[in-house]
């Protein structure tokens, strides 16, 4: 590893804590408590000092630089929270990875948020993360995100006024369409409620929110990120088609409308549509929730299909 100039050097400080330890062999022998905590409390800060100088001097100004350093170094890698307290140098590495993940909008993913999103089905969420522990953390997107400083304004604004749960999701949504906001930020706007995967699959499949994931209708996503694709709400007979059956029909059709070949890469502020499914033989008439019934089409063709049909 290159080391700018001034760097503290792992191999001295590996030296010195060889000698620490070697001096503790004597107070080991000794039959006094405090002695021993005494003569262990250097070997700790020498233990700090040598996990920070790991990371490069122009990585390692603070705490949370160096965690990001070492989460882009080990992207899409569960990483233990051990390790991060390695790399920090300080017992409060958890908090400096809610910054991280909240105000700077980093797609870095928890245990616990990981547990929410697979027992709600909000996302599908990969085997090789399913079991993961509470205190294990993974990055799954490492693209910096430049409008996260303004998201994270707006949705302590948001928590801090309080209401239903689901209120406030929503609320930030609406008040970020067509731009991606990631789990850690929904889990924080609902006040770090166990609720909030719960809250959001019910805006989508209840309340036919436009909500996407990487699993249901934009696969560029990353995993832990959602979209409310345009300010409007699915008809309430689109609103019980089951999400495996959604998927199957947006892959089917490659994720494009089946009348107009428009697909969300096209997508822009000035033309917010998304896509929605078509019931084939009408809901109301009979028509099944099964994709043979089913076909994608945007929201413009949608709302000209059933003008001509209605």
């Amino acid at each position: 590893m290159e080391k700018s100039e001034n760097q503290a050097d792992p191999e001295a400080i590996r030296s010195r804590i060889e000698g620490l330890i070697k001096n503790f062999e004597a107070e080991l022998r000794s039959g006094e408590l405090r002695p021993k905590v005494l003569a262990l409390i250097p070997i700790f800060r020498e233990l700090r000092e040598l996990g920070q100088a790991l990371i490069p001097r122009q990585y390692s100004s603070s705490a949370r630089n160096r965690i990001l350093y070492y989460f882009l170094k080990y992207p899409h890698t569960i990483i233990n929270g051990d390790e991060l307290l390695v790399v920090s140098g300080i017992q409060e590495y958890a908090r400096r990875v809610r910054e991280l993940r909240v105000q700077f909008g980093w797609v870095i993913a928890s245990g616990v948020t990981i547990k929410e999103m697979r027992e709600e089905e909000t996302e599908e969420v990969p085997a090789e993360l399913t079991l993961m522990k509470p205190s294990e953390y993974v990055l799954l997107n490492t693209e910096e995100d430049r409008e996260a400083a303004h998201r994270w304004n707006v949705a302590n604004t948001i928590r801090k006024q309080g209401g239903a749960v689901r209120d406030r999701i929503l609320m930030f949504l609406r008040a970020n369409v067509g731009r991606g906001v990631t789990s850690e930020e929904l889990r924080y706007v609902a006040g770090d409620k166990t609720e909030w995967a719960r809250r959001v699959r019910e805006l989508r499949t209840e309340f036919g929110w436009p909500i996407a994931t990487k699993s249901t209708g934009l696969p560029d996503l990353a995993i832990g990120v959602y979209i409310l694709q345009s300010d409007r709400q699915s008809p309430e007979h689109d609103r019980h088609i089951p999400d495996d059956v959604r998927r199957e029909v947006l892959r089917r059709d490659s994720y494009k409308c089946r009348q107009c070949d428009w697909s969300h890469d096209e997508w822009n502020p000035s033309d917010p549509r998304h896509l929605e499914l078509h019931h084939i033989e009408h809901h109301v008439k009979g028509g099944q929730n099964v994709k043979e019934n089913l076909k994608t089409l945007c929201t413009v063709c949608h709302d000209k299909v059933h003008k001509i049909e209605s």
